[in-house]
This record gives structure tokens, C-alpha cells and sequence, in this order.
């Protein structure tokens, strides 16, 4: 296992993460204040054994899989996709390590394990899927790098509560779309108690074992920026963040703290659950949720999993994150709308510089990620459109952290 001291964590922390890889087969109103108490106590351990029973049921419905397997797929078109553009004003980067070299893993098509070490001490895992065009061409990304920056783009995917990395990669069908896009993806794993099941994600007031224990998980995520350069042929200007559920949250909650560093966010079925929320900058956004979710409701409110500890959760609405956002992004309070179908598209323009905002909902639809796939066969069903993997690889298109 190697030490990295190079990347230094956000806020000043001092990088101290480690990586290893092993290769598997690929596969509110203007203005509203914010009402949330901070976080109570930590359960105690007697108190996490009586409600076990219930979190195996709960945080599976919140999109992931206690096997961490994936469910039968729906079938979803596969729109043409732009490339890797826009070109990026970056400079080139001289510390990035390059595929292969001695600094990082060979470069291999598929999927790949990595682990570090967080800033906070945690062992911490996760998956990078690389697409075959960073392979078979290795002359050729180089090429790609002085049209379009540094390196590839990343996309970071967030799992539900109790998924993974390995689920949510089936779930969404984003390493697909990398295949065809040329991007990074990353499945990055939260914590649990069992460390390899019933994982979930610190989003400010939510969710299970990593609310209650406190977990650093933008720490992680910071961490795991720093390390990403070290092993593949990344742009920093293009890092893009997505997630499901108690990821989409996570992912919110990184644009609050981490805007410097990520481009754009694209959360599904998730809530603007954080304590506060002052980011650096305008942080594009484009969302998705279905208006018949009954586990993170698109009205906000107490969620049907029924489970609370401490101060969680009653989730913010769907209009309180466009509201918060739209104000902060210097977009109009008032939609461009659209309809296909049950397909209800918002568009929140023109904003100022750097800012965009959209919204796509799904009438209908419960607590699932459109155009993907089932984590469970008890899951809500995911509306067959729109593919929210290649909607929000086209958004992210249009974003960089360069202009």
C-alpha cells in the first residue's frame, strides 16, 4: 500500500492517504433561513443494535442493496452523446501521474479497486471504471489533453444508503455512458458498521452509522480528488459529482464545501439536507426526482422509512433546493418549462456567469434513478426516461471550473 502526502484535503488539512488497485472484470425561498438543529449525540451502540433489524429494510429502500448486487434492468435508450467537450482554458499538468507510469496503476479498460486513507484516519475504498479509449489509444488521451486540458473529465457517483460502489455502478449504467463519452468514473463507498454492507453517506443531518458517527466524508472526497491525478490522466477543471438518495444529499452537500474543486452537480432523489450551505462560487445543477417518492418526497417532509435519530430527517423539498440555488447561481426565480410524457423539464435561465440550474421531474415515479436499473427487485421501478446518466454527462458538458 502506498503513502500519498502530496494532496493536501480541503480546508488546509495535510494529505494523508494511501492507494492500492486491484483490477476486476469491468461490468427555499429567497432568503429562508436555515432551520436545522446541529447534530445531536452519538447513539450508543446498544441503541444501534436495537434498531439493526430496521436499518437492513430502511436504508435499502433508500436505493442500495444489502448484497450490494444489482436488480433486473430496464430497458433505456442510448441517445448520441457530445464528446469531451468544452475545451478547457486549464493548464497543462505536470504533477498529474501518468497511466502506467511508476506513480500510478497500469491503465486497464474496466473497473479498478483503489484504497486510501482518509484524512480522519478511515480506511476508505472505491471503484474507477476506465474507459477502453484511454486504453487502446494510450497516444491519443495525450492528444486529447492539449485540445481539451490536463486529462479525462470524472464523474463521481454517489450510492444510495445502504448500496456501494460496485451497486450503484449497475444501478446507474454510468460506466456505459463512460465507455461512450471517454470519462472516469468513480464509485467511491461509504461506511457502515460492517464496513462492506449498509454503507451510507455524512450529508449534513443524514443518513444512519455515517450522521451518527460523525464521518468526514467530504474530508474523503477531498482526498480522493487528490488521489485520482496521481493514478490516471485527470482534469481538474472537469470533475463532476452525481449520486442517488443519501448520495444526491452528499453530493449537495460537497457543492456547499467543495465548489472550488467540483464543476457540477447532477443529484437524484436527494435533498439539500445540510446544516448550512455558503459556497465559493455558482455551482451548476441539474436534478432529477420523481413526485411520487415516499422515501425522500419531492414536497419534503418526513420520509415513509419512518426511522429517526436524533435530529434526522424531515428532507427539505425538491422547490427549497431549486430556490436556494436558483438565488445563488443568479438565475431566474421562474422556469422555462417543458413536458414530454411524464417528463416535466425545468430550466432556470439565463444565470450569471458560472451558474445554471435545471430540473427535470418525473410525474409519477418513486424513489429511483430514471433510465437505470433496479438495486432490488422491491424497488420502486425507474421510469424508463429520461437516461439520467447521458442527460446529466450533456449538462456537464457545457461546465468547467475554467469557464
Amino acid at each position: 500500500m502506498r503513502r500519498d502526502t502530496a494532496g493536501a484535503a480541503r480546508r488546509g488539512r495535510p494529505g494523508n492517504s494511501s492507494g492500492t488497485h486491484r483490477e476486476r472484470p469491468a461490468g427555499t425561498a429567497q432568503g429562508q433561513r436555515w432551520r436545522r438543529r446541529s447534530p445531536g449525540s452519538t447513539p450508543t451502540a446498544t441503541a444501534g443494535l436495537a434498531v439493526g433489524a430496521v436499518l437492513i429494510v430502511a436504508l435499502a429502500a433508500c436505493g442500495g442493496s444489502t448484497s450490494g448486487g444489482a436488480g433486473k434492468a430496464t430497458g433505456r435508450a442510448e441517445p448520441d452523446l457530445p464528446g469531451t467537450a468544452p475545451q478547457s482554458t486549464a493548464p497543462q499538468s505536470t504533477s498529474a501521474g501518468t497511466a502506467g507510469s511508476a506513480d500510478g496503476p497500469a491503465l486497464h479498460a474496466g473497473t479498478m479497486d483503489g484504497i486510501l486513507t482518509a484524512p480522519d484516519g478511515r480506511r476508505r475504498t472505491y471503484l474507477v471504471h476506465v474507459p477502453p479509449s484511454a486504453v487502446s489509444a494510450p497516444s491519443a488521451v495525450s492528444a486529447a489533453a492539449t485540445a481539451v486540458g490536463p486529462g479525462l473529465p470524472v464523474v463521481v457517483v454517489l450510492h444510495g444508503g445502504g448500496g456501494s460502489g460496485r451497486q450503484v455502478e449497475q444501478q446507474t449504467g454510468m460506466s456505459a455512458v463512460a465507455d461512450r463519452a471517454g470519462f472516469l468514473a468513480v464509485y467511491p463507498d461509504g461506511t457502515g458498521r460492517r464496513e462492506t454492507a449498509l454503507l451510507t453517506w455524512n450529508a449534513g443531518t443524514c443518513c444512519g452509522y455515517a450522521h451518527a458517527n460523525g464521518v468526514d466524508d467530504v474530508g474523503f472526497i477531498a482526498a480522493l480528488l487528490d488521489r485520482l491525478p496521481r493514478d490516471y490522466p485527470v482534469d481538474p477543471t472537469r470533475i463532476y459529482v452525481t449520486g442517488m438518495s443519501n448520495g444526491a444529499m452528499l453530493s449537495y452537500r460537497l457543492a456547499c464545501e467543495l465548489a472550488g474543486r467540483i464543476a457540477a452537480i447532477a443529484p437524484v432523489s436527494g435533498a439539500l439536507n445540510t446544516t448550512s450551505c455558503t459556497p465559493s462560487r455558482p455551482v451548476p445543477i441539474i436534478a432529477f426526482h420523481g413526485t411520487a417518492d415516499d422515501k425522500v418526497r419531492y414536497d419534503g417532509g418526513e420520509s415513509s422509512i419512518g426511522l429517526r435519530q436524533g435530529d434526522e430527517r424531515a428532507d427539505r423539498s425538491v422547490a427549497e433546493a431549486m430556490a436556494f440555488w436558483t438565488h445563488r447561481d443568479g438565475c431566474p426565480a421562474t422556469p422555462v418549462r417543458s413536458r414530454q410524457g411524464a417528463v416535466v423539464h425545468d430550466v432556470y435561465g439565463p444565470c450569471a456567469p458560472g451558474g445554471a440550474v435545471e430540473l427535470y421531474s418525473v410525474t409519477g415515479a418513486g424513489h429511483a434513478w430514471p433510465g437505470g436499473s433496479r438495486p432490488r427487485e422491491q424497488a420502486d421501478p425507474p421510469p424508463p426516461a429520461p437516461n439520467a446518466a447521458a442527460v446529466m454527462w450533456q449538462f456537464f458538458t457545457h461546465h468547467t471550473l475554467a469557464g
